[in-house]
């Protein structure tokens, strides 16, 4: 009996490139297995595959160990956050209402 193959995307995007790495694994593979099976671990050996942040669509995955790849999944690499979103955006808007007071 042959075992029925998935294909699933790999992505990841560091600061200065980003990789989409297309891989073919067998079908019951884990995320964690497939994103190992990809290779982006050689392209970016930077990071720590076996305990990143990842997800599929945009979606994290709070058990990418355990979690079966579909067909046609985009199994996304997370980085961390150079910066708190909610920080920035109060920031320029106080930024916003300084400029606003100085000229009127």
């Amino acid at each position: 009996m042959v075992d029925s193959m998935v294909e699933v995307e790999v992505v990841y995007a560091a600061v200065d490139r980003q990789a989409l790495i297309t891989v073919e694994v067998p079908a019951g593979t884990t995320l964690r297995a497939a994103l190992l099976k990809s290779g982006v671990g050689d392209e970016f050996p930077e990071l720590d595959l076996t305990d990143c942040p990842i997800g599929i669509f945009g979606k994290v995955v709070s058990d990418p160990d355990n979690r079966v790849v579909q067909a046609g999944d985009r199994i996304e690499i997370y980085r961390p956050l150079l910066a708190d979103p909610k920080e920035v955006r109060r920031l320029r808007a106080a930024k916003a209402a300084e400029a606003k007071a100085r000229n009127q």
